[in-house]
């Protein structure tokens, strides 16, 4: 009561004080002001209270969750105002680039599906791929904590399929009726639009804690997963449940996957917040130049697909989205492989204006009755609309590369001229009837459904802890670590004490160490004993240490060359050289872009080097490695605060670092106090010391051979500078303690 007063007085002052400043738009403005924490219940917009929110309506029989109805005006009036919220921005993916590329099938799927794009491996079919991230807008940076989106586009002969899915498996939700409820949480809190692009706030924290169900994504977020090195270097997912029917009529559940041949990789924490700032567009930007330098990104392609009469054989609901199937229940059946190709003409009609549906399906391809995939083939149409209006599939982007003909017609921004004297079926003259469904005509799978209308889920879909755990305990060490720091950082940012108090909570729930470590870092009350014990169960697939590239390489990595006047020619010639035959992309970064002259090289007679970067231009965090050869210039590099500061940002990041000749002095000086060990001049060997790389030894032509071999125990330098970049990062450093002891 005392609050309603409170705030009506506060209306009656601010049209007094509007009256009295003469103010005429702040008064119009507050007749239509109204608070949503007055303690009212929740109505339709008509008026009429809702008495369950949370839920569709669907058919449910008391075990199974049958397929949701669309008479639900509740949750049709829901879903309908929260896709027409933005104009023109999408309201969650914004932030995004895109490619186009072709997927080629390697086994065919017959025995499981009759759809041409999985059964015919003659085929070429074209795609194009669009990568996101979700909470931040078309401004935000690329480079924030967040999903990625991993949509794909196949212009298949039999029309476009969608698989409209993200870099991680599961979702924070089960049933899509929650969407409109998540997104308002994760993005910008209503009263002043912050945070942007990210999920270090209140309400996003209270959401995850009121939404159990919420519990094992949140793990996947605070994971490395969602701070990608590359969109190249990160796995996609169709995180629904989709159905593959085959020839006979027999049904499989099916989960899609696609594996970067690059291996799974991520940033660290101090590096990505560095690049949103320092570089903004980095992923769209690696994309694009991996591309012009074909490099091109390839992707395996997987399902795990489970028989229909088998469903109900484990103990999650394989409808679930908040879930994954591991692997060792369910075997993911590499049968293609997708690559990337081509960069866009113009971002805006091709990236911009692409739009994707996950009720885009080809025969052979049906859905199932996964309570967030139901509301996703609803929603997605809808929200395309909104945004690129009702004729959104004739744009040259969307529009099928096989025939596509039917009765619909007008419409805004219509651009299609159809010739004919009727738009309509049946007609006088049998034009453009239905296929019939050995002419390759779409049929839905026959499903016997059975149950009673209910607001509800399957008993299945309560659990919601034990693959929050599964994930946890089957991360590395150092993911782990990274976990803990993420969730202290997240909640740190939360200003509620009631937010980081119930997480903790929340967290004892998962593993109590882990709580107990992340309470210490935020302030919240130690947990004394676990809410829930742990089971101690593991799974493969899991960790992105379970996916390095089939063998070592450095391709499309981009390596840091840095010199100054009177560098070592031969060691910067030969490390070039090597890294360029190798796939991987050298930047010559001096201090200054003008040309540098190597050691003894005459300026009159010679053009020297001319940089790609001045070391102001950019910083390590740009870059996978860095390389400095000997020569007098080091005497230049050691005085400059700026570079110094560049091998230990390096060193802090965990990345490789290679020096020669004098160079070694220079690292050594820098990490001095760091308890490594560096090549001198008296063992005339390569040292390797958690990832840095030296030989003091001076450098001769013969001292760079032709080829190259990505080995662990060589004794060659370039081999084995090379072998520690393509472990991506040194993460003993890490876990040992040695970055803690650096300055970047």
């Amino acid at each position: 009561m005392a609050t309603k007063v409170a705030s009506g007085l506060q209306k009656v002052e601010g049209a007094i004080k509007a009256a009295i400043t003469g103010d005429k738009k702040v008064a119009d403005i507050a007749r239509d002001t109204v608070d949503s924490q007055q303690g009212k219940f929740i109505t339709t917009d008509h008026g009429v209270p809702v008495h369950n929110t949370d839920n569709w309506l669907r058919v449910v029989d008391g075990q199974h969750s049958g397929p949701s109805l669309l008479e639900d005006q509740i949750a049709r009036e829901k879903i309908h105002r929260f896709d027409h919220e933005r104009i023109p921005e999408r309201v969650v993916h914004a932030r995004g680039t895109g490619a186009f590329g072709n997927f080629r099938l390697k086994e065919s799927a017959a025995d499981v599906t009759s759809a041409g794009v999985l059964t015919d491996i003659s085929r070429n079919t074209p795609v194009f791929i669009r990568f996101s991230t979700v909470q931040g807008s078309r401004g935000s940076a690329d480079t924030v904590r967040d999903v990625r989106g991993f949509a794909v586009k196949f212009y298949t002969d039999e029309g476009n399929w969608d698989i409209v899915g993200n870099n991680i498996p599961v979702f924070f939700i089960q049933d899509s009726i929650k969407f409109p409820d998540f997104v308002h949480a994760v993005k910008p809190e209503p009263h002043n639009e912050v945070p942007q692009g990210q999920t270090a706030h209140n309400n996003f924290w209270d959401f995850a804690f009121l939404h159990s169900e919420a519990t094992h994504m949140f793990m996947w977020i605070m994971s490395d997963r969602a701070i990608p090195r590359s969109y190249r270097m990160m796995q996609g997912f169709g995180v629904n449940t989709y159905s593959l029917v085959n020839k006979e009529g027999k049904r499989h559940f099916v989960k899609f996957h696609f594996i970067p041949h690059l291996g799974v990789h991520s940033l660290v924490w101090d590096e990505a917040l560095k690049l949103a700032g320092q570089d903004p567009d980095f992923h769209r930007k690696d994309l694009m130049e991996a591309i012009d330098n074909k490099a091109y990104p390839k992707w395996d392609f997987a399902i795990q697909t489970i028989p229909e009469e088998k469903q109900d054989d484990f103990e999650f609901d394989i409808l679930d989205a908040t879930k994954v199937w591991p692997e060792e229940l369910v075997p993911l059946r590499v049968i293609g492989e997708l690559e990337l190709n081509r960069n866009v003409d113009e971002f805006f009609p091709q990236t911009e204006q692409v739009a994707f549906c996950t009720s885009h399906i080809v025969p052979g391809i049906d859905f199932s009755d996964d309570p967030l995939l139901q509301g996703r083939n609803f929603s997605y149409f809808d929200t395309q609309i909104s945004r690129l209006g009702i004729n959104w599939e004739e744009l040259p982007i969307n529009r099928p590369v096989c025939p596509m003909m039917n009765h619909n017609r007008d419409g805004a921004m219509k651009h299609r001229i159809t010739k004919g004297t009727v738009n309509y079926w049946p007609n006088r003259f049998d034009a453009c009837p239905p296929a019939k469904i050995e002419q390759g005509g779409f049929t839905s799978y026959l499903q016997k459904i059975t149950g009673t209308k209910n607001r509800a889920l399957s008993p299945k879909f309560r659990e919601h802890h034990s693959q929050a755990q599964l994930f946890y305990n089957s991360l590395s060490e150092h993911e782990k670590a990274h976990v803990a720091k993420a969730l202290s950082f997240e909640l740190d940012h939360c200003d509620d004490p009631i937010v980081y108090q119930r997480m903790a909570l929340r967290l004892a729930e998962i593993d109590l160490p882990l709580a107990q470590q992340v309470a210490t870092m935020v302030g919240a009350p130690t947990p004394e004993k676990a809410g829930m014990q742990n089971h101690g169960k593991k799974a493969g697939g899991i960790s992105q240490v379970d996916f390095a590239p089939k063998k070592p390489t450095i391709a499309s990595r981009r390596i840091a060359i840095i010199i100054s006047d009177g560098f070592d020619l031969f060691a910067f010639a030969g490390v070039k050289g090597a890294v360029t035959a190798a796939g991987a992309l050298p930047f010559v970064i001096g201090n200054r872009r003008q040309p540098i002259f190597a050691d003894g090289e005459d300026k009159s007679s010679s053009e020297g080097v001319i940089p790609d970067h001045q070391y102001d231009g950019v910083r390590s965090t740009m870059f996978d490695a860095t390389f400095i050869p000997g020569g007098p210039h080091v005497q230049t590099l050691s005085k400059n605060g700026q570079i110094r500061h560049w091998i230990a940002e390096s060193f802090g990041h965990l990345k490789a670092i290679g020096a020669t000749g004098e160079a070694v002095g220079l690292v050594q000086q820098v990490l001095a106090g760091v308890d490594i060990q560096f090549a001198t001049t008296a063992s005339a060997g390569v040292m390797e010391s958690y990832g840095v790389v030296t030989s003091a030894a001076p450098q001769k032509p013969e001292s760079f051979k032709e080829g190259f071999q990505i080995l662990k125990d060589s004794t060659d330098f370039v081999d084995k500078f090379f072998f520690e970049i393509s472990k991506h990062r040194n993460y003993k450093r890490e876990l040992d303690g040695l970055t803690a002891t650096v300055s970047f």
